[in-house]
């Protein structure tokens, strides 16, 4: 490897952690309509990069059950008790964002007015407060979900739920495969 890609690897690595700590957990911080919204991020759909990314499995079955309710035809109080939720994950969403803007104001602050040594430990200190913040609100927005489907969904519709899952997780399967297959096909085409 030559040394320019040395530090093009080194730089790429050192944005990506800059980007993690700047935006920890910003799944939970899209709008539901967003790129992140229903079966795709935030804090009641699937999480970026799959179940083990923002939001990942702790969010995947609230994703799936909004996704399906269409096929679900929920009665009164089931439709309800699904408002609740979504209002709920709302209510997070924006707490969230008002996280975000307090640690973006907070890294601007350390970065342009500390003349010589701004306070990177606490940039730090707050970036991890805000992701376990993050994380814990998921989780209470999981739990939420997981109860609706245990205690609120007939067999059927726990069915249906169940199918939607299966081909969602074939879908990441096979995403995560050509992935692999892609990274293959560069890498050897770079050390080749």
């Amino acid at each position: 490897m030559t040394m320019q890609s040395n530090f093009r690897r080194i730089a790429v690595v050192a944005a990506a952690a800059l980007a993690m700590a700047l935006g920890a957990g910003a799944a939970i911080a899209q709008p539901a309509t967003g790129p992140m919204g229903p079966g795709a991020g935030g804090p009641h759909g699937l999480g970026a990069g799959g179940p083990h990314g923002p939001g990942g499995a702790e969010a995947m079955i609230g994703g799936i059950i909004q996704k399906a309710k269409a096929q679900l035809n929920l009665n009164t109080g089931q439709q309800e008790a699904f408002d609740r939720i979504v209002a709920s994950a709302k209510t997070e969403r924006d707490a969230a964002r008002v996280r975000h803007q307090n640690l973006r104001e907070t890294t601007k602050t350390q970065l342009t007015t500390t003349a010589t040594e701004p306070n990177l430990r606490a940039i730090a200190a707050l970036a991890d407060d805000v992701a376990q913040q993050d994380r814990s609100a998921r989780i209470k927005i999981r739990d939420q979900w997981l109860t609706f489907y245990e205690t609120s969904l007939t067999s059927e519709q726990k069915l249906v739920v169940r199918d939607m899952l299966q081909k969602r997780i074939a879908h990441m399967e096979s995403f995560r495969q050509k992935m692999q297959e892609w990274m293959q096909q560069h890498h050897g085409a770079t050390s080749g």
